[in-house]
């Protein structure tokens, strides 16, 4: 038995209506080919990761992120957690191509794929096995045990049960419903050894990308739960609808609010983040026009002003450019003022410039506060 599916109340339907309504607003501002499309979905990406991994103690920057992505070495990450970053990302990409495959069905395999490619490099973890005996979820503060699993004998079946439910159950029921009940089950069942918080996270985007909740980039709550005020509330409510082991229940309405609340917040974010990508780049379209600089050089100023740090091999593989032509664009940058240079060679890197900075500080003084769907 798994843990029941919620009746939506009244407001709870206000908030649905109110999510999808700016899911639709961003698919209609995508369906249109932009400059910085592909640098804000990587950017999106990159902090998705970053948030599901922070929750787990995994931290690096968006930049390095961005880079272990690419397939480069991060200036700062270790590489304990460039393995576990790197992990997540082959896990998220396999996700992306998951959400549009034709033909596809939820299965123990799947999950144990995930799960193998998220933690593969800790062996000793048994990555993608069903854990071989009792777990317990302990505070990291405290090292009182907070949840306890359901024993092992029982997991298998669970993981059975949950998969038909993916395949039929609830059908009828909102996808932003289904997915945070397959996120509450998974994380509560604790198949595995390790990365059961991150497996479950990765499930919630999953259900949404094969319910064509636009892609993985856009519909993503990660970020959002990988801020610390917000991972507090996350285990919080965590712990209050589990209390303490698994014993099944529908008084499940809590945790729904919880994850509806954080989609939407994340979609004004998104929304908000998506609309100033177009200002920036007409902006800087503008200024690297009056400069006489080469109109590419938008794409690395944009990366600039949305990132702390900028490298080279970043800028010339975005524009398709040779060693030399990138080089020579981002020198010619720095001597305008707009970016900074740090570093030599492989660790060189660019930061924002003095006139990059005014830019920056003029639109960070215009954010406006996230508004908060249930108050």
């Amino acid at each position: 038995m798994l843990y029941g599916t919620p009746s939506l109340q009244a407001a709870d339907k206000t908030v649905l209506a109110e999510i999808e309504d700016m899911r639709q607003d961003l698919k209609y501002r995508l369906a249109e080919t932009h400059r910085w499309d592909g640098q804000l979905r990587r950017q999106l990406q990159a902090r998705a990761i970053q948030g599901s991994n922070s929750i787990e103690g995994y931290r690096a920057s968006v930049e390095d992120i961005q880079s272990i992505m690419s397939g480069e070495e991060p200036l700062e990450a270790s590489a304990s957690v460039t393995k576990a970053i790197a992990g997540y990302q082959q896990a998220l990409t396999y996700i992306g191509l998951l959400s549009r495959a034709p033909a596809f069905r939820y299965d123990v395999g799947v999950l144990n794929a995930l799960n193998f490619m998220m933690i593969g490099h800790h062996r000793h973890k048994t990555p993608g096995v069903i854990r071989p005996g009792s777990i317990w979820v302990r505070d990291s503060f405290s090292g009182e045990v907070v949840y306890e699993g359901p024993d092992v004998e029982h997991v298998p079946g669970l993981l059975d049960e949950l998969v038909t439910w993916l395949n039929e159950g609830d059908l009828e029921v909102p996808s932003y419903v289904r997915a945070a009940m397959a996120h509450f089950n998974l994380v509560s069942i604790h198949p595995w050894r390790d990365g059961n918080g991150r497996m479950s996270r990765a499930l919630q985007t999953l259900v949404l990308g094969r319910d064509q909740i636009m892609t993985p980039e856009f519909s993503s709550i990660e970020e959002w739960l990988g801020e610390q005020r917000i991972t507090i509330d996350y285990y919080d409510v965590l712990g209050a609808v589990q209390k303490r082991q698994w014993r099944p229940h529908g008084d499940t309405l809590d945790w729904l609010r919880f994850c509806l609340r954080a989609h939407h917040m994340q979609a004004q974010r998104v929304g908000r983040r998506l609309a100033e990508a177009g200002e920036i780049w007409t902006l800087l379209e503008e200024q690297v026009d009056a400069d006489g600089l080469n109109t590419r050089c938008v794409s690395a100023l944009y990366e600039a002003f949305v990132s702390s740090r900028l490298r080279r091999s970043r800028y010339q593989a975005d524009e398709d450019l040779s060693q030399g032509q990138a080089a020579r664009d981002l020198r010619d940058l720095a001597v305008k003022g707009w970016l900074q240079p740090y570093g030599e060679t492989k660790g060189r890197y660019y930061q924002a410039g003095p006139r990059m900075a005014e830019v920056k500080t003029e639109f960070a003084d215009r954010v406006t506060p996230l508004r908060d769907p249930y108050r």
